[in-house]
């Protein structure tokens, strides 16, 4: 039984090649359906698995350049990432750019910092690159370090739009583009996702 069709995210700016990469990204085994636990404790249809396309280069660096080209006139002058997959992103977003980047991590008690001697100058137009758009937790977590650097957010890019809800944002938010998915808590699944076998994808993969 098909599940109910997921409203759209009006407020975040798509890549007009948005269609092919999607067909790029789903030909390359990115995008799984089924039922899914994912890292929020959330369940869902449809899952994205990031690292189908940051283990291949050429396709990532494809998917960058629609980032690269949305915020060249912007003038950042840096490229900040959250770990895990962000950090890949901000790489080849900077190389592309020619921009040095920042990594931002978390630390023992889970709070986002830029490590191993990372800096982001007062004053920087930053630009910040993340992997999959959900929630946005993440990126607000690295926006919140950033403004505290004295540094100003001059946009944000995504590989992958997954947002349910708009988000607010102090700048635009550009993805590559978007997969329509609807989550639900744990206690109030659908029956024909109930039916479903789980699995809870990603480094902790496995099946219940």
């Amino acid at each position: 039984m098909v599940g109910p069709e997921p409203s759209t995210n009006h407020g975040i700016s798509h890549s007009p090649r948005e269609a092919e990469l999607k067909g790029l990204i789903e030909k390359h085994g990115a995008v799984r359906r089924g039922h899914f636990r994912l890292a929020s404790g959330r369940h869902s249809d449809t899952y994205v698995e990031k690292f189908r396309i940051l283990e291949r280069p050429w396709l990532l660096a494809e998917i960058c350049a629609e980032i690269v080209g949305h915020f060249k006139e912007t003038r950042p002058d840096l490229v900040a990432g959250p770990s895990t997959g962000g950090m890949i992103v901000a790489y080849e977003v900077a190389r592309q750019l020619g921009l040095p980047a920042v990594y931002v991590e978390t630390d023992e008690a889970n709070r986002r910092i830029v490590k191993r001697g990372g800096h982001i100058p007062e004053g920087a137009r930053v630009l910040l690159v993340d992997d999959v758009l959900t929630t946005g937790i993440s990126l607000r977590e690295v926006v919140d370090v950033i403004q505290a650097a004295g540094a100003e957010v001059i946009g944000i890019g995504v590989l992958i739009d997954r947002s349910e809800i708009p988000l607010d944002f102090p700048c635009e938010l550009h993805a590559a583009c978007r997969f329509e998915a609807m989550s639900y808590l744990e206690d109030a699944l659908p029956d024909w996702l109930a039916a479903i076998p789980l699995t809870t994808p990603g480094s902790r993969a496995r099946h219940v």
